[in-house]
């Protein structure tokens, strides 16, 4: 089999559509498994989820290499190990780098599933989860058979569960598509993570459409910079793995991409006229949003059921991948026009309550800067903002979130989010001095965080607005190892319920 010059190896495509036995894997192949006729019939990187006839991915991970785990997968009837290493237990395909090597075999093992349908991968620091729920209604109305990845679920016609990571490991993510592919799914769309792509979990998958939204300092404890951040992102925009693309240049970073990119693609912009697709009189009120889209001397209002102008980006975003992809406009701004939330994203906890109550995913400072300032705009009284920080996350940002959520807030009620393995009490001091540096707001430390948010809608009065931030969908906290069933939506509605005058 070829080798590259970094001595990893790709699964070649002779391989494609052969019959998916230990045999057909020739020199990677590791001592007696060479003369096994036995079928893989899935790969799984979980030795606790092992079934027989699974070949075993035993990958180097933070804390443990997956390896130390093959007799458990041997256990359960795993016909292989696929590694860096060899194993005592199971008969081995040895690869220099496993992880880039996995993707293209997994994808082969399921016959290369996403070549069944439209693949849209949409990256970037904020929007992406909103941009895949936007790109499915748009799908769906124009008569599309649709699936999506996010991280908050994975859904086709027939499948839905709670999605644990933004992309899923490569294994999943090509389960999810071989399935995708029985329910005669014909469009799928993605988020695509820096994580994903710089672990090459979507190798193995080819996108017809490629979206960037933007670049914003994040994820810094897992990229070393914000080159190595942008160059992770970049990655997704080139012919090894899409086809084409639409890209936001209302950035540094997106300009630069859309300077750099060798495929063909779409500029779109919220701000600049120059791009291939851009919107104008963008106005955002309590009720949703409205702009004009303008493409190639053709002008279409669009007035949006989702709330905050950064949604205005997200569906220009959307509109953008359609128009690469040849998707008739008018059926897509349609069903864009049609959808009415996404799980955690300024999703309004109403329960006849005085005040207009939100819980947001928003957790670093530009997703603040595009929300505060809608929501202090539909404040008559005070904005008061529930918020912590995530821990064995970047450090760096936790002042920043404390001290911008300040500048516009009067109430910044500081709290516990999952800290994991950090020490919570230092996430939220992080938090609340950043806060305190902002001297005319109302800073408050309680660390539990139910109580925070019963506390903040104790405080909050009629024109008001309340926004629990940091955590959207996610339905669990956890520290040190426990985790906890925790929802916000369902805390903020039993404090609101709670209150004399909405009983």
């Amino acid at each position: 089999m070829s080798r590259d010059d970094s001595g990893s190896t790709d699964v070649p495509r002779s391989l494609r559509g052969a019959v998916r036995h230990l045999r057909a894997l020739g020199e990677w192949v590791v001592g007696p498994a060479a003369e096994c006729d036995r079928p893989i019939i899935r790969v799984c990187q979980d030795s606790r989820r092992v079934q027989p006839g699974d070949l075993y991915a035993a990958l180097p991970g933070r804390r443990h290499h997956g390896a130390s785990f093959a007799a458990e997968a041997a256990a359960r009837g795993a016909v292989a190990m696929f590694s860096d290493r060899p194993s005592d237990s199971l008969p081995g395909i040895v690869v220099a780098d496993p992880r880039r090597a996995l993707g293209p075999l997994v994808s082969w093992v399921y016959d290369n599933p996403s070549a069944a349908f439209d693949l849209y991968g949409v990256t970037g620091t904020n929007g992406k989860t909103s941009t895949v729920y936007l790109l499915d209604a748009a799908l769906v109305s124009a008569g599309r058979r649709t699936g999506i990845v996010t991280g908050v679920t994975v859904r086709g016609p027939r499948t839905t569960y709670t999605a644990t990571r933004t992309t899923p490991e490569a294994c999943d993510l090509q389960q999810a598509f071989a399935q995708f592919s029985r329910e005669r799914v014909d469009a799928v769309a993605m988020e695509v993570s820096s994580h994903g792509l710089a672990e090459r979990r979507v190798d193995g998958s080819h996108f017809e459409v490629a979206v960037f939204t933007n670049l914003a300092r994040d994820h810094l404890d897992f990229h070393p910079n914000m080159e190595a951040y942008y160059a992770a992102k970049a990655r997704l925009f080139t012919p090894e793995l899409c086809d084409s693309a639409a890209i936001c240049i209302d950035d540094v970073y997106g300009r630069r991409l859309a300077a750099d990119a060798t495929v063909p693609h779409l500029t779109f912009s919220v701000r600049d006229p120059s791009a291939d697709l851009h919107a104008t009189s963008v106005h955002a009120d309590r009720w949703g949003s409205s702009f004009t889209l303008h493409h190639r001397g053709r002008q279409m209002p669009v007035r949006l059921r989702l709330l905050g102008g950064h949604q205005v980006d997200n569906t220009v975003a959307a509109l953008a991948a359609l128009t690469v992809r040849g998707v008739e406009i008018d059926a897509a701004i349609a069903g864009i026009e049609s959808l009415s939330a996404v799980p955690g994203r300024l999703e309004s906890v109403d329960a006849g309550q005085p005040f207009l109550a939100f819980v947001d995913y928003v957790h670093n400072t530009a997703g603040q800067r595009r929300l505060l300032p809608y929501l202090r705009s539909m404040a008559t009284g005070r904005l008061i903002v529930v918020l912590g920080a995530t821990g064995e996350r970047d450090p760096g940002k936790r002042r920043p979130l404390g001290s911008t959520a300040a500048r516009f807030a009067e109430v910044v009620i500081v709290t516990d989010e999952s800290a994991f393995s950090d020490n919570a009490a230092d996430l939220r001091d992080d938090v609340a001095d950043g806060a305190r540096r902002v001297s005319c707001t109302d800073v408050r430390v309680i660390p539990d965080r139910g109580e925070a948010i019963a506390s903040a809608v104790a405080l909050a009065r009629a024109g008001d607005v309340l926004l629990v931030a940091g955590r959207g969908h996610d339905s669990e906290l956890v520290d040190n190892g426990v985790a906890t069933a925790f929802d916000d939506r369902t805390a903020l509605r039993r404090a609101i319920v709670a209150r004399p005058d909405c009983g």
